[in-house]
């Protein structure tokens, strides 16, 4: 059974750093595009970024282009989302997620986590 669980969310100050951790387990993965997600109150889900599992491409949502670094540890089978001068506007739930195609495209994702909560105070 493939499982995806996020941890690292909280609660943290504008201009904070936080870092998310997105464990997978239930088969392997070195296939697949693993993807960040959030859902802010009250919006849709949306694209944060991407990795593939290799670790040598990534790609961001403007919103969040040089403010946050997706990275793989391979031996803990963990993908991170690395978070730096955080904003109000990122307070979000964010999920990860994992597929087989390079996309921005929600629907392309085959199996997404649980959700972690991140709240950004003024």
């Amino acid at each position: 059974q493939v499982q995806l669980v996020e941890s690292g969310g909280g609660l943290v100050q504008a201009g904070g750093s936080l870092r998310l951790s997105c464990t997978a387990s239930g088969r392997t993965f070195s296939r697949y595009v693993m993807g960040w997600f959030r859902q802010a109150p009250g919006k849709t889900r949306e694209f944060v970024g991407r990795i593939n599992w290799s670790g040598d491409t990534t790609y961001y949502d403007d919103s969040v282009n040089g403010r946050f670094t997706i990275s793989v540890d391979f031996a803990k089978n963990t993908v991170y989302l690395q978070m730096y001068s955080l904003k109000p506007e990122d307070t979000a739930v964010y999920y990860c997620a994992a597929g087989l195609h390079v996309t921005a495209r929600q629907f392309k994702y085959d199996y997404w986590g649980q959700g972690t909560h991140v709240t950004v105070s003024p």
